[in-house]
């Protein structure tokens, strides 16, 4: 698919040896898969061994993609978050196996007393979308959204069985920081990981920062999904209510407001560089520290990393999905097709978005990865823009492709 521009679109940055597949890769993004404006980064053994930014970031204006363009990323912001809550229990402030009414005392009603943080990072807590309907720019309102959510009751027994938490998760993490920090989720992730780290990331877009912030470019949806076919199958369906009950929270016309990219949205309205995405995985893919910077003690990474929960059909995405705590594993395989699944190493986390974005650590590898886009693909997983990045970063540390599985040593 032509990127729709009659000349070759020129490649910004640096590819260090033995990386240069990863810009050949990211070239053809240009020339043969659609990209429109893109950037990828990646460290290994913590230096920064690939920064390569090209396209336009408004495909209107043709604005071009700069070195500090910044794009919203939607669940690849849920890794930003889930960092932000490991960092909480290797203090010492809050304990993964105990119950989230202990620091949230209203989350217990309806049945909820005994559903613990555990359950809701690996997304098994039940709440995978507000049941009773939300009013127009709800998700604008943390308080209003928080307290649905708490009074909600689970849609199954918490503990029994995951499907996706797509946007409920990020309150349900932001609001267990505010109560044990007294800080929001965006005010924390800024002062104890990004502001640390030097990273050029973002929970909530400060204003004088939007001009750096690309314009997106929604997909169509995609009506053979799994997740679509069970929508139409059965409008009733409770899963549907993750797109219809948002308080209006994605559309043309509210995707690249100044409101939105200001919004703290944990779940989905992160923005970053795809160097800041790989810049606060680059400590998680070592031993939790970078450049004299510790987020966490190295026993704390076993938590982001071990299989939490997986199935071969997750209850919202209808898709095979595998969770630590918090974070994303290898979802599924290249049989499912470009954006149904996402292949990783066998020891990395981290989060994709919808449209292909994602950043991710692999300690194995000791890499760690971002990338960003502004035209989005379809599906909840890679697209063939993204997965061949990661393939080609994987190939250049000798990593091994498997058939049906994650690259492997």
């Amino acid at each position: 698919m032509s990127s729709g521009q009659s000349n070759p679109v020129v490649t910004h940055g640096f590819c260090a040896p033995p990386f240069e597949q990863v810009a050949a890769e990211f070239a053809l993004n240009f020339a043969e898969r659609g990209e429109v404006g893109a950037a990828v980064a990646i460290f290994h053994e913590g230096r920064l061994v690939v920064d390569l930014w090209a396209g336009v970031a408004d495909a209107a204006t043709h604005r071009p993609w700069e070195e500090d363009t910044l794009a919203v990323m939607f669940s690849a912001t849920k890794g930003l978050a889930a960092t932000c809550l490991h960092i909480l229990a290797d203090r010492g402030l809050i304990a993964f196996d105990r119950p989230m009414a202990d620091y949230w005392p209203q989350f217990a009603a309806n049945g909820k007393a005994g559903v613990t943080v555990a359950m809701i990072l690996s997304h098994q807590a039940g709440l995978p979308v507000w049941q009773a309907p939300l009013p127009e720019g709800a998700l604008y309102d943390w308080d209003l959204a928080a307290s649905r959510l708490a009074a909600e009751a689970p849609l199954w027994e918490p503990g029994t069985a995951h499907g996706y938490h797509g946007v409920t998760i990020g309150w349900l993490e932001g609001e267990l920081v505010r109560r044990v920090t007294g800080k929001s989720i965006g005010q924390f992730f800024r002062e104890d990981v990004a502001g640390p780290l030097g990273a050029d990331a973002w929970i909530g877009l400060p204003e004088a920062e939007h001009h750096r912030a690309a314009d997106l470019i929604l997909p169509q949806a995609d009506p053979g999904s799994a997740f679509f076919r069970k929508i139409a199958d059965e409008p009733d369906w409770y899963g549907a209510k993750m797109m219809s009950n948002s308080g209006g929270d994605i559309g043309p016309d509210t995707v690249n407001s100044a409101r939105r990219r200001s919004m703290e949205h944990p779940s989905a309205g992160g923005a970053a560089s795809a160097r800041g995405l790989a810049r606060v995985y680059a400590p998680l893919s070592l031993d939790g520290s970078v450049d004299g910077v510790r987020l966490v003690r190295e026993e704390a990474l076993v938590g982001m990393r071990l299989c939490r929960s997986a199935s071969d059909c997750d209850l919202l995405l209808r898709l095979p999905t595998t969770f630590t705590l918090g974070f994303s594993k290898t979802w599924g395989d290249r049989r499912l097709g470009a954006g149904n699944h996402v292949i990783l190493g066998e020891q990395a986390f981290g989060t994709p978005g919808m449209g292909g974005s994602l950043g991710f650590a692999d300690g194995e590898a000791r890499l760690s990865f971002g990338y960003v886009m502004n035209r989005l693909g379809g599906g909840v997983g890679l697209n063939d823009r993204g997965q061949s990045l990661v393939d080609a970063a994987y190939r250049a540390v000798g990593f091994r492709p498997s058939p049906a599985g994650p690259w492997t040593r």
